[in-house]
């Protein structure tokens, strides 16, 4: 696979009208949810963020078509005084159906690992296997992306180490499970990841060094934090 850094592109309906997120230099950033079909034919409800220099080329709302190409980007957010790791698809061009791709739904990623694959299985014997992928930005910044694999591509991954540097195509994906509490009983919670679909190792001498890791959220608490 080529050398790709962070590329998401996504195919969509806005679920709900845009809400104010941010203001970053003078310029105001909006979230929303974007509904998108697998192949499969289920559905992934997606965060988005959007600048408004692009809400000027094309006013959205709810119910609105949107084809979009940008970056995966992770934040901290402190929530009831913990860490939370925040995933969102960053909207850097807005795009037509003439520039639109049949996949409705692809991410490439280029980065290293910032904590020892997770691997299990189900109790059907499905072998699946969790990555959390440090993935270079602009101005010395990293983000951190949560992504699972499945069947051999899972035994494949449990053999990577801390700082191996990886690329890897999939979707950015929403994935509802439940919590148990303390009491006994279940809170309905939904994880945001890249579902791998290809993963290639790249050589040793090719790892990057990693950027420093937000204070707030620790290597051995980002997957952990995704699902609670």
């Amino acid at each position: 696979m080529e050398e790709t850094g962070n590329i998401i592109h996504l195919r969509g309906q806005i679920c709900q009208n845009l809400q104010f997120g941010h203001e970053l230099f003078g310029e105001q950033f909006y979230t929303t949810t974007l509904r998108v079909p697998r192949l499969s034919g289920a559905e992934d409800f997606l965060p988005i963020t959007l600048s408004e220099r692009l809400l000027l080329q094309e006013p959205l709302s709810a119910g609105s078509m949107l084809c979009m190409e940008g970056q995966l980007r992770s934040y901290n957010k402190v929530i009831e005084g913990s860490g939370r790791l925040l995933i969102t698809a960053f909207a850097q061009r807005l795009l037509n159906s003439e520039e639109d791709e049949e996949n409705p739904n692809r991410v490439q990623l280029t980065g290293a690992l910032c904590k020892p694959p997770s691997y299990r299985t189900t109790p059907f014997g499905r072998e699946i296997a969790d990555l959390m992928l440090a993935v270079n930005r602009s101005y010395g910044k990293s983000d951190y992306i949560p992504c699972i694999t499945w069947g051999r591509t899972a035994r494949y991954a449990a053999n990577l180490k801390i700082g191996d540097k990886v690329q890897l195509v999939g979707r950015f994906q929403s994935r509802a499970y439940q919590k148990q509490l303390t009491d006994g009983t279940t809170l309905n919670k939904v994880a945001y990841e890249v579902s791998v679909s290809r993963l290639a190792a790249l050589k040793t001498e090719e790892r990057s060094e990693l950027h420093d890791i937000p204070a707030q959220v620790q290597p051995n608490q980002f997957y952990s934090a995704m699902r609670e």
